[in-house]
């Protein structure tokens, strides 16, 4: 271990997937989401509850986008990947914490070019 500290090879980052975005990055950029055994749905700031885990970035799109139900009867992102429909509950503690993330700016759709005269 002496060896690793002093540059001798680098430390293994472990990456993970996005459920949404489908971007990979280290797991530490990513926010946990456990399916627990008695089949709960809860955020997992620590990522050492035990249980089946889904991964999502920090940003509100890629939580509206796991929240979203697309047509009536279908299963939002989590339900699909947890294989379960969210309780009410569930769905109200996940909604909450999509509410306390800041809205990204859209980017503009044209092409913005300097005006010259």
């Amino acid at each position: 271990m002496a060896k690793a500290a002093k540059g001798g090879r680098q430390k293994h980052v472990p990456l993970r997937t996005c459920i949404a975005c489908r971007e990979t990055r280290p797991k530490r950029e990513l926010l946990r989401i456990v399916r627990t055994p008695e089949g709960r749905v809860l955020l997992d700031p620590t990522s050492k509850k035990s249980g089946r885990g889904a991964y999502l970035c920090a940003r509100y799109s890629c939580w509206q986008k796991a929240l979203k139900v697309k047509k009536a009867g279908d299963r939002c992102l989590l339900e699909h990947e947890f294989e379960l429909s969210l309780s009410a509950e569930d769905r109200a503690a996940l909604e909450e914490y999509l509410a306390t993330l800041p809205r990204e700016e859209q980017p503009p759709t044209g092409l913005a070019r300097p005006v010259t005269t």
